[in-house]
Parts: structure tokens; sequence; C-alpha cells
């Protein structure tokens, strides 16, 4: 076996690289793992919310972000299924020049993280990790397969599963649940030539993929990240291609002309969002999950990056307690769920609450009403999109409703 690590982070995704950063500049001795090279792609919609810029900003990087291909974004668009439109401003970050949120492919933003990781933590990338290592119940290291092509085992005090919705940590553990209504499936494709773009992201509710939502985001070099998604036990119940709805939605009357000079770059791509709306088993004896791995996206806007960042640094906080002392069972780690449900708990009840409401029309052209004439409901509309909800709405959604409604 190799020397012992701290902890050993898979995937050097947000929620991994993250972890490995904190924990890092906490001191511990960290291996980040990834099967594969950066930079890389993941799909994605790209969208980097208020709650990711404040851990950028914690770990140094926003300038690096600033700097790298992304578009600065001040606002959302809004359109409900009959066609009404608003578009909500983002509101300020206090005393900064910071922009509320950016719109950066995966391939430079996850990179921008990793490389940064990379300086601080030791990293082996093109290792796929295929099994765990037990000391009697609990796990105790990872063994996979090298860039070489070689078998390696390598050991740690604690194994962290930050390796996405299909995560081999939660399926080698007995915790992979595919609970298709809380599961999302979503397209991902890159156009070049869409019109009427501006520095807003857009969301579309369009009622043939209720609950979910077609989506227009502006990039950099004049890409736009274009995707739909919906809830996967919907999406089989009303026998929906999502690749047809997708096409469909892009030569609909309403996007026709938005679309008629658009060139489509690559393919249309699919993928798995595990969302927030059960609460999933997060720890056991020896390991933890971040982010995807641990089922964190927001059912409501379906972002993940901030919630997989927050994960990572709540863990990275956790790790360091637990490795001050000799115990790694599920009882001790179980600090890390506990306070990552305090943390985001409120905000998924709310959000998953919002997701039911979302599948009915009639309800979905009320709010974006309401909000095209009343500021206060604009504002909610904004703090939570950009994840910087007041904790009194989140821990009573009502007050969001009796505003929406009354």
């Amino acid at each position: 076996m190799s020397p012992l690590y701290d902890a050993i982070i898979v995937g050097a995704g947000p929620a991994g690289s993250t972890c490995a950063l904190y924990a890092a500049r906490a001191g511990l001795n960290v291996l980040l793992l990834d099967k594969s090279q950066f930079p890389r792609d993941k799909i994605c919609g790209d969208a980097i919310s208020g709650k990711s810029v404040n851990y950028l900003e914690e770990l140094g990087l926003i300038d690096k972000l600033q700097l790298s291909p992304q578009v600065a974004v001040e606002a959302i668009l809004f359109s409900a299924p009959n066609g009404t439109k608003i578009t909500v401003p983002f509101l300020p970050r206090d005393n900064t020049a910071i922009p509320p949120g950016f719109a950066c492919r995966r391939l430079v933003f996850d990179d921008i993280l990793f490389q940064q990781a990379k300086k601080e933590v030791t990293t082996i990338e093109k290792f796929k990790v295929t099994n765990l290592i037990k000391k009697g119940e609990a796990v105790a290291g990872i063994s996979g397969i090298n860039s070489a092509g070689v078998e390696q085992c390598l050991s740690a005090k604690v194994i962290v599963g930050a390796d996405g919705y299909n995560s081999i940590i939660s399926r080698k553990t007995g915790f992979y649940e595919h609970a298709s209504q809380h599961w999302v499936v979503a397209t991902r494709a890159y156009y070049r030539g869409v019109s009427q773009m501006t520095n807003a992201i857009e969301i579309h509710f369009v009622k043939d993929v209720l609950p979910g939502y077609f989506w227009i985001f502006p990039l950099d070099d004049g890409m736009v990240n274009v995707g739909i998604g919906m809830l996967h036990h919907e999406l089989k119940k009303q026998s929906i291609s999502l690749r047809q709805a997708h096409l469909a939605a892009i030569e609909s009357p309403y996007f026709r002309e938005r679309f008629k000079n658009a060139v489509l770059l690559g393919n249309i791509s699919g993928w798995n969002l595990p969302v927030g709306s059960m609460k999933r088993r997060v720890c056991g004896d020896g390991f933890l999950l971040l982010g995807d791995a641990a089922g964190l996206i927001d059912p409501f806007s379906g972002e993940g990056i901030g919630n997989a960042m927050c994960s990572g640094k709540i863990a990275a906080e956790v790790l360091v307690h637990t490795c001050r002392g000799n115990d790694f069972s599920a009882a001790r780690l179980r600090q890390y769920e506990r306070k990552l449900w305090s943390e985001l708990g409120a905000e998924l009840k709310t959000s998953t609450m919002l997701q039911k409401l979302g599948k009915y029309q009639p309800l979905l052209n009320l709010v974006v009403g309401k909000a095209a004439k009343d500021k206060q409901v604009r504002t909610l509309i904004s703090e939570m999109m950009a994840g910087v909800t007041t904790r009194n709405v989140l821990l009573n959604p009502w007050t969001y409703l009796r505003l929406l409604f009354i």
C-alpha cells in the first residue's frame, strides 16, 4: 500500500477541487484523483451562480475566472407557457465590482479550480477507480487503473466521493439510488449564431416539458449553451424523447427566428442530474459523498455548482476535525451530514416546493405575470436564481407563496 493520506478525493470537478483546496490550506495531506485529463468538458448548463462566486472569492480565484473566456451575467429572462416574458436583474454584489454571476464553459471553469488544486495538493489524472479497499466494514482506500494501465492501491483515513451522479464510491458503498421522481434528465448543445442574445441567462417554461424548462445561456466567442431538462419520471410517463423536445423547441414559432442562422457545434448531449428533493445518505464508515454524488442539485433551477462547492468546503472543515483524532466512523463523520443539511436543507426544501408548482401551467403564467408587475416578486426570484435567497424566506416558504398569490 502507498503512504497514508488524510483524504483521497475521487473526482476533481468543483466539489472535489474545492474540498481539496480548503483541506490543504488547513494543513491536511490530500490526494485528488480524476479519471480524465484536464482540461476536460463536462455536460452542464455552464451557469456560475452568486453562491459559486462567493467560494471563488474565498479561494482567491475570482480574478482567474474574470480573465478567462466567460460572460458576466447580470439578469435572468423568464418566459411563461403563455408567452409572457420578464427580465429580472440580479442584485448587485455588496461593495464590489464583481458581477453577480457568470456563464463559463465547464471546460474552462473546472480547469481553473483544478489547476489551482494541482499547485497545492498531490493530483493524479487519468486514474479510473474501480473498487474500494475495506478494513473490516470501513472504507480505507481505493484501487484502480492508472494512466499506464497498471492497477494501483491507495489508502487514506477518509475517502471522499466527488465523482458525479454515477459515483463509483456511492455504488460500491451501496448508497447509489436512482429514484426517478428525484432525478432530472437534460440535454445540452452549443450553438453559434443565435440572435437576440444579451447578458441575461434565459429560462423558458415550455409547456411540453413541465415540470422542466428550456434554457438559452450566453457564452464567450458568440457561443450559446442551449438545453432542456425534465424530471425523469415525467419524461417516462409522457413518453417524451428529450432530444426531440430540444429540436422541437428551437424549431417552434417562438424560437425559430432566433435559431434561423444558428450553427450547432458538435452534438446534442444528454446527462443525468440527481436533485436534492430527497435527502440522500452522504456519509458512512470512512467515506463522504459530495456534490452530484450526494444529490445536491437544486430541484427548481437545476444549478449544481454552488451546492457542490458548498459541500466541498463543509467536507474539508469536517475532515480537519476528524483527522485530528483516530475515529473515522459513520457516527463521527455524520457531522458533515448535519452541517450540510443545516446549510442547504431549507433552500432545497423551498426549491422542491417550487419545482412541484412548476408542473402547472396556470401557476407559471400567474407567477411570471405577477413578477412582471411586482418588484418584490422580481427581487425574490432574482435572489433564488442567484443562490442568495434570504434565510427567512427559505425557512418559511409560505412567505414566498403569499407574496406571489395575494
